[in-house]
């Protein structure tokens, strides 16, 4: 076998056994227990360091972040890199919360797959469709987790036609809960017929629960199941089986199903049969698309391109220590091999990808080789923004990455005026990560800082104080939208209430106080053009 054919025959053989994936959900429906739990399963951690358990000094390990740990809460996109019976998991933890949904959307382009997590009280909620409907447009598979069955909850039927008419997708149950709430006992495999019959142990979730098997129909059933749940689920399991829809992996990965699975990542019932499953049906890195110079759409193939990438995420200060700027790649195609030189497509230069490393948390591992779907941190030597291409051949770049229209400004600015320039260095850092957009006054003297929610805003002062020691003064501004202009500003009448800023590039940015005073502005000045932020 000639060398090319070696390197291709590895980069397939890798490519078969990785799964890179996003775990989405609207907050609080237990997203980040499930990853914890998934670190456990895989044999990464020994016990596991629930949210709930934050309060009282147990972190969750992809929450590094000191704000994340005292809310709660997921801010940041987190990705980690772990074996997991025979496959390597890459996996996406991202914010739930509406105001970081720039972050969460941009972290769902570098994943393959997707797994919904909806709470068995409330259902399908808010956020919860907004990332799914990002999902189909991305043709992403999802897989379907309805946890918290260790609570009250609605009905499993209820919940299944739920999915199917808020989200337009076919629902297909892979497993069904036998009872709900301190009721609560287990799940029985459909196309087996086995029950799977937990007991929770005194760790409370920290370690595996203990399972026994049961075929359904057998004595055991009769006698370790009460009447009235064995006979719930006996009418429910007929009922799909008539008029349920039924699974192939084919539909799945065209989005046409998604399979559901119950469980509780509480207390870990039906957590380990979830992931083995979402091992074998999850796909792996396939073709993606590229536009060329000439405005052409190519296909990328992962494995007969050479080394490509782009970069989805920018973080600073993951090590306060070192004061850093990492950025987060995802390999599309080819082989990554330590201290590669690549090119970097927006500027032309050549860079050596130094000090690569994958991440579970604050924890970095050295990387030697990385293949499509593998998640590369490296130092950012500061000319990467989010979106930028790297590969080894030039001639295309990724599709660009989703921005967003801002809906909240504020003036921000230091306290004590002798912390100037570590103010404008944190800030300018910050807003390169993407989740704020840096504007400033016309005369440079004054930031204006814009977002998708106000929790940026809190977490932006919150960074500058702890990363960059500066205090800061923040006024929220009665605006609400905005637009470039195109044109002689010299000749724009602007609405009397409105503000005019440039953004990062110098283009001079309009804010609005209202939609109405937009559409008016455009009217009033037909000499110019005022177009939409993103």
């Amino acid at each position: 076998m000639s060398q090319m054919n070696q390197v291709q025959h590895d980069i397939r053989s890798a490519i078969e056994g990785r799964r890179t994936f996003a775990i989405i959900s609207h907050p609080d429906a237990g997203k980040t227990t499930l990853t914890e739990k998934l670190l456990l399963y895989s044999g990464l951690i020994r016990t596991a360091g629930m949210v709930g358990a934050r309060k009282r000094g147990k972190f969750a390990a992809s929450d590094w972040m000191e704000m994340e740990q005292e809310r709660g809460i997921s801010i940041t996109a987190s990705a980690m890199q772990f074996p997991y019976k025979g496959k390597m998991i890459n996996v996406l933890d991202t914010p739930g919360h509406q105001d970081f949904c720039e972050d969460t959307y941009r972290t769902l382009t570098a994943a393959d797959s997707a797994i919904m997590v909806i709470d068995a009280a409330k259902g399908v909620e808010a956020q919860t469709r907004k990332l799914f409907e990002v999902c189909r447009l991305r043709n992403i598979p999802v897989l379907t987790f309805i946890n918290k069955l260790d609570l009250p909850g609605r009905p499993p039927l209820d919940l299944m036609a739920e999915v199917e008419d808020v989200l337009g997708i076919h629902a297909s149950a892979i497993n069904w809960p036998v009872g709900s709430g301190a009721e609560f006992l287990g799940l029985v495999e459909r196309h087996t017929r086995t029950f799977f019959r937990y007991t929770r142990t005194a760790s409370a979730g920290a370690a595996k629960p203990l399972v026994d098997w049961i075929d359904v129909g057998s004595p055991d059933w009769a006698t370790r199941v009460p009447t009235h749940l064995r006979e719930h689920v006996e009418h429910d399991l007929e009922l799909l089986e008539v008029a349920g829809n039924p699974f192939s992996r084919e539909a799945f990965l065209d989005g046409k199903v998604t399979p559901v699975f119950f469980g509780s990542a509480l207390t870990n019932f039906g957590v380990e049969v979830f992931f083995d499953a979402f091992v074998d049906l999850a796909p792996g890195p396939r073709p993606r698309v590229a536009d060329t110079p000439d405005g052409f759409e190519i296909s990328i193939d992962p494995v007969a391109t050479p080394f490509s990438a782009y970069v989805f995420k920018l973080q600073a200060n993951m090590n306060p220590r070192h004061r850093d700027s990492t950025a987060f790649l995802r390999v599309c195609s080819g082989r990554y091999e330590r201290d590669m030189i690549v090119k970097h497509h927006p500027s032309g230069q050549e860079i050596r990808l130094s000090r690569p490393h994958s991440l579970v948390a604050q924890a970095r591992t050295t990387v030697d080789v990385a293949y499509p779907g593998d998640i590369l941190g490296v130092i950012n030597p500061g000319i990467f923004r989010i979106g930028d291409t790297l590969s080894l051949t030039d001639g295309f770049n990724y599709k660009p990455l989703p921005q967003f229209q801002p809906e909240v400004f504020a003036r921000v600015r230091p306290l004590d005026t002798g912390k100037r320039k570590a103010f404008d260095k944190g800030i300018e850092q910050l807003a390169r990560e993407g989740a704020i957009q840096l504007l400033q006054s016309l005369d440079g003297l004054e930031f204006v800082v814009a977002a998708v929610g106000r929790l940026q805003f809190d977490v932006l002062q919150f960074r500058l104080r702890q990363e960059y020691r500066v205090e800061t003064k923040l006024e929220v501004l009665p605006y609400e939208c905005s637009a470039w202009l195109e044109g002689d500003i010299e000749t724009f009448n602007a609405p009397s209430d409105a503000l005019i800023v440039k953004d990062h590039r110098d283009r001079p940015v309009v804010l609005f106080r209202s939609a109405w005073s937009k559409q008016f502005a455009r009217e009033r000045n037909p000499q110019v053009r005022l177009l939409e932020m993103g």
